[in-house]
């Protein structure tokens, strides 16, 4: 590999001219004839034993370039960027200038990471709310605890809102029962909307033992076309009006619901608990607020590519979010309209910000001299085991320990920031700040990607040449 030209570019960009030789292509293409002759059709050869020279014949020499060069560039990247010492942030954009036996060669344009040039970050000044909790906030924490104890009870009286009454109903258009609009022993809560507009205000007054003809109109935008805009009657019969018994608030009350003695006990409890999460809520706000001025007043030329990097991890981590909870991205995007660039187009901003905090904890933590040490590393992954319910050597071998130091660099980077800050009144933001952030909006992908066999994604450089014929 050798490195032919070195141009520097606007914004923290920079374009590498890359030679590869004769020998590292052709074990590059050696390495892919072997990884696909597999699949491969040649006439007069078992599946997998047909010669490299054979295959090269029938399909011409350059059958395996296109393949050879993405298989290989990614590590003479690698190798011009650590030559010339460059810190990459972002993936490259490839353009593949020549091929030939005699190797190849390309230009890559990367993004490396900016120099950062850091305003005032100690003694900042923020907001901070103060907390309070009152009793009828604790009223309000106790309500589901009221109503996970409160039962329904039968009632002889007219069914009134807020009632839950059991009915079977069946549904009729024009005499004939319909698909769908029938059912039996459902408990509907009166005044819910879950039902029809107009259907549940119909029932109210009910008895148990009732038989009523209830008279809707389907709305016009109902799923169903065949009943959209349609009138029809449901012939109801109620087999019972309940009512909700909520339980007394006392001491039993208490025992049965949670792990205390008494009413008061557990309302201390959960004032103490509510008293906890707003103090970190606020907390997080006053820190965030400082992470807000310290970026602010950042002098630093973010490339483009790297906000784009950043958008697209903030996208992937997402989709593997969503697909944790059973359903696959693509159906989420589907059931919801969206499409990956509509999120990613709203994932800019917060890129955006992402990128600037982590640059200018990344100044910080150079600027204080910080190191990570081994006793904070295995501190970590002992907090790491115990959240979940792990053992630390088990952490240690699934967290990449680079990952791992560079989070840990970067809170000792916000401690500076949050242990020197004081309480009080927020500086007025920048109105350079405010513009900067506004053409994150405007910033576009600025590299093609595709899957690599490790599952990461990367360019990927092509040259037309004939394909082998393979066996799908």
């Amino acid at each position: 590999m050798k490195v032919t030209n070195v141009e520097k570019l606007e914004k923290s960009m920079v374009a590498l001219t890359i030679q590869a030789d004769a020998q590292e292509f052709e074990a590059a293409i050696d390495k892919v004839y072997k990884k696909q002759r597999g699949r491969i059709l040649v006439p007069g050869f078992r599946k997998g034993h047909a010669p490299r020279k054979i295959i090269e014949t029938m399909y011409g020499a350059q059958v395996f370039y296109e393949d050879a060069v993405n298989e290989i560039y990614p590590d003479l990247l690698a190798q011009a960027a650590e030559q010339e010492k460059l810190d990459t942030v972002a993936y490259p954009d490839v353009e593949l200038l020549d091929v030939n036996k005699d190797g190849f060669s390309f230009k890559a344009t990367v993004a490396v990471r900016p120099e950062v040039k850091l305003g005032k970050y100690k003694g900042l000044t923020a907001p901070k709310d103060e907390v309070k909790v009152t009793e009828k906030d604790i009223d309000e924490e106790l309500k589901p605890y009221i109503q996970r104890a409160t039962r329904m009870v039968d009632v002889e009286r007219k069914a009134k809102k807020g009632d839950t009454v059991n009915i079977d109903f069946e549904g009729f258009m024009g005499g004939k029962a319909f698909d769908g609009g029938k059912g039996e022993g459902h408990d509907l809560e009166l005044g819910s909307g879950s039902f029809i507009p107009g259907f549940e205000d119909q029932l109210v007054g009910v008895k148990a033992g009732a038989e009523k003809d209830v008279v809707v109109t389907f709305p016009e935008e109902y799923g169903a076309q065949e009943l959209a805009g349609k009138e029809a009657t449901f012939k109801v019969t109620v087999h019972a009006v309940k009512e909700k018994a909520e339980p007394k608030l006392d001491d039993e009350f208490a025992k049965d619901v949670s792990e205390f003695d008494t009413l008061a006990e557990l309302r201390k409890d959960l004032g103490d608990k509510l008293t906890q999460r707003r103090e970190k809520q606020a907390r997080s706000a006053f820190e965030e607020a400082l992470l807000d001025q310290v970026t602010e007043d950042l002098t630093v030329e973010i490339p483009d590519p790297m906000v784009d990097y950043r958008a697209q991890q903030m996208i992937e981590d997402y989709s593997q979010r969503i697909t944790s909870q059973g359903i696959s991205f693509e159906q989420y995007l589907a059931m919801t309209g969206m499409t990956v660039d509509i999120l990613k187009a709203q994932a800019m901003e917060g890129a955006l910000r992402q990128v600037k905090t982590d640059l200018a904890l990344g100044a910080i933590a150079e600027a204080e001299k910080l190191e990570v040490t081994e006793a904070d590393i295995d501190a970590e992954c002992t907090r790491l085991a115990e959240q979940y319910g792990m053992k630390a050597e088990e952490v240690k071998k699934i967290v990449p320990l680079e990952d791992l130091k560079k989070d840990l660099r970067n809170q000792k980077a916000a401690n500076v920031i949050f242990d020197s800050a004081k309480v009080g009144k927020a500086p007025a933001k920048k109105a350079s700040a405010k513009k900067e952030e506004a053409k994150a909006e405007e910033k576009k992908p600025a590299a093609k990607k595709a899957e690599s066999k490790d599952g990461e994604k990367k360019p990927t450089v092509k040259k037309t040449t004939k394909k082998a014929k393979t066996e799908e």
